[in-house]
């Protein structure tokens, strides 16, 4: 991406409309065709959105609608007639290749030069080093490595998760404009689960801020803060700078935050001409801290605006839109309904796996059938909603013979979690009880999110497949056979099939995709509870389902394997919408309302094996006050002494010796001998 630092004053005069009178020389024959020429191609509804004269504009535009080509060309055309200076554009995109994309469009367009595009980080960095230039104040320096920074701050020991934890929900309260003082109350509003108290949370915060004060740092957070606060403290450096910039086009509307919001707000002023583009039914970010609301309010935050939606796709074939469209239509909210423009094509598949293995060798062995002379392996691609769920299949295509790659969330090995659930491995006595302690903590769940246990979960279930082909094997012998394994994780080169979570895919597109693990817990989440939140897993599952031009190949497991545990398992409830219109029998299983209350109702039921009230709590709490001294004596997390499971157990069964205690679910001969003599006597002093 070209350096943003540097953005040049117009070079020629403009009148107050932003007008230019002639900015292609000449209002002859030559400037009406080449503007003609930018309409050439376009449909009904993108030319409407190309030449509206309308500010504020809103353009809906759904997957595959030719989105970026719509906004490119309203910027050339409205140049090439003469109605703004390219020079005097702002557009402002959520990542450097989107940025650099339309760069290169434009470029391709006849506007090589002029146009700015960068993301809102990029183009308010540039602001503020330009105005502390302008003031002779030394710039701040930039804190970009904020995981570490946050650690040294968490009070007490801390495991590896912890400050990446914490970090995002500091980033989050940011993107939201939660200062650490209404952190707590607006945390515990929008449901928040960190592996922390909030309170301790709030803390951190408040800390970090400080420091960075202190320090004179800013993170990238601060960056659109500053440059929203330098506008508002100062109107004539506002107005100048809202003259300069008089053209703003936004482009993802969906996935602005309030912090991003608020700094457009001050880059706007009254004669400003902005148009925004969009997709509602792609708003897969809210968990993050966007706002879709500025986007599907856009009449109550630009009032006398006007909306052309543009719903004719052109990427998929009509069968997979009409698989998508159908998971769509059972949300409460559906503004963009994709209309067909290809012939048409093969029929989506629907296909139910003994278990996870099967379903992972499957989709492999379809991705090297459907491999052709001359048809690259790149054009092929299989979308998980976890990360977790990429290492059985890259074990499968491996096995397979099929070139492949991890995009995303990032490699397993570089999970914070696995990096520390490796660390228990290298310590324990032998990989048996390594095993077993990380098998209690994704069962407890007492200190991992959900999503990292499913990690660790996954390194457990590759210590037993390890262990049936090794059954002598070691510590060191399986860290060895999982660095082999999982080496292959990018294997192919530029030329591989993609395995790539649905929030990764957006953006992108492939010829034939495989939608793995469409079951209920993974579509939706499982910590899925509210109906926004459902509706939220719903629009990231049609995100996925639309990155297919033409094919679609949809698979789930009946049972899956989580650390040492086999779990049945149910199709998602939007399964049946596909088969519906697949127009196949729908399998049977909950329906989608009955799905959504029993995880309800799971959600109510206290934590298994946990105590809430009695004596058998008073011990637990005496158990687990006992736990965590010997963690931090032996600088290992809690869960590698006993998990909350475990020590549950023990409250409800009270053990009056060794025998006893080892019948104890969770409790087995290592532990016993290392930490039974101890449990017996809390156990003891809890009945005197």
């Amino acid at each position: 991406m070209a350096n943003p630092s540097e953005l040049p004053l117009p070079d020629r005069l403009v009148g107050d409309d932003g007008a230019v009178a002639d900015p292609s020389g000449g209002d002859g024959p030559g400037a009406t065709a080449a503007a003609s020429s930018l309409l050439r191609g376009l449909n009904e509804h993108q030319e409407a959105a190309v030449t509206s004269p309308s500010s504020p504009l809103r353009i809906l535009a759904g997957a595959g609608s030719g989105k970026t080509r719509v906004l490119t060309h309203r910027i050339a055309h409205r140049a090439e007639v003469g109605t703004l200076d390219p020079t005097r554009v702002l557009a402002v995109t959520f990542t450097r290749k989107a940025a650099g994309e339309l760069r290169d469009r434009l470029g391709r367009l006849g506007l090589r030069d002029g146009v700015h595009a960068g993301t809102f980080h990029a183009i308010a960095y540039a602001q503020l080093r330009q105005r502390w230039e302008e003031r002779g104040i030394a710039p701040p320096e930039l804190l970009d490595r904020k995981v570490g920074f946050v650690a040294r701050l968490i009070p007490g020991r801390s495991d590896r998760t912890t400050p990446l934890d914490v970090t995002a929900e500091i980033e989050w309260a940011a993107a939201r404009r939660i200062t650490p003082e209404r952190y707590e109350p607006e945390a515990a509003k929008a449901r928040r689960r960190p592996p922390v108290p909030l309170a301790t949370v709030a803390t951190v915060y408040d800390r970090y801020v400080e420091q960075k004060r202190r320090r004179r740092l800013v993170d990238f957070d601060d960056i659109l803060r500053l440059a929203a606060r330098d506008l508002e403290a100062d109107p004539v450096y506002a107005a100048a700078r809202r003259w300069r910039f008089r053209h703003l086009f936004v482009d993802e509307f969906q996935d602005v935050n309030p912090l991003q919001f608020h700094l457009l707000q001050q880059w706007l002023g009254p004669d400003s001409d902005v148009c925004i583009v969009g997709d509602p039914n792609q708003a897969i970010y809210a968990w993050n801290g966007a706002d879709a609301r500025y986007l599907v309010d856009f009449d109550h935050f630009f009032p006398g605006g006007e909306t052309v939606t543009l719903e004719d796709n052109y990427r998929s074939t009509p069968q997979i839109l009409a698989v998508a469209n159908g998971v769509l239509q059972r949300g409460s909210n559906v503004p963009i309904r994709l209309r067909p423009h290809r012939p048409a094509g093969e029929v989506p598949t629907v296909r139910a796996h003994a278990d996870d293995v099967a379903e992972a060798r499957a989709v492999a062995r379809a991705c090297r059938d459907g491999h052709r002379p001359g048809v690259p392996w790149s054009a092929q691609a299989v979308l998980v909603r976890t990360n977790a769920q990429t290492t059985l299949l890259t074990e499968a295509m491996t096995s397979a013979g099929v070139p492949h790659r991890v995009r995303g969330a990032g490699r397993l090995l570089e999970q914070p979690e696995v990096t520390e659930a490796l660390q228990v491995v290298r310590r324990a006595p032998s990989l048996d009880v390594a095993l077993a302690d990380l098998d209690h903590d994704v069962v407890g769940g007492d200190r991992l999110t959900e999503e990292r246990a499913a990690n660790v979960a996954e390194v457990v279930r590759l210590g037993r497949e390890f262990l049936a082909l090794e059954p002598s094997g070691d510590a060191p012998a399986f860290l060895a056979w999982l660095t082999t394994t999982l080496r292959d994780e990018d294997r192919g080169g530029g030329d591989a099939v993609d395995i790539v979570t649905f929030h990764a895919a957006k953006g992108l597109e492939w010829s034939v995709v495989h939608v793995a693990g469409l079951e209920e817990g993974y579509v939706p989440i499982h910590h899925a509870e509210t109906t926004d939140d459902v509706d939220e897993e719903r629009r990231l599952l049609y995100v996925a389902l639309t990155r297919a031009r033409d094919e679609l190949h949809c698979t789930w497991a009946r049972k899956r394997t989580f650390g040492s545990r086999s779990m049945n398992r149910s199709p998602s409830p939007w399964v049946e919408s596909i088969e519906t219109t697949l127009g196949v029998a729908p399998t049977q299983v909950s329906r989608s309302k009955g799905a959504e209350r029993a995880r309800a109702a799971r959600k109510a039921i206290p934590k298994a094996g946990v105590p809430t009230s009695g004596p058998e709590k008073v011990l637990f709490e005496a158990l687990r006050a006992w736990r965590r001294d010997q963690s931090r004596a032996a600088d290992v997390p809690a869960f590698v002494i006993f998990n909350d499971a475990t020590l549950g157990a023990i409250a409800e069964r009270r053990p009056r010796s060794q025998s006893q205690l080892l019948d104890v679910p969770g409790v087995g001969p290592v532990k016993a001998q290392r930490f039974g003599a101890d449990v017996l006597r809390i156990v003891a002093e809890s009945a005197g």
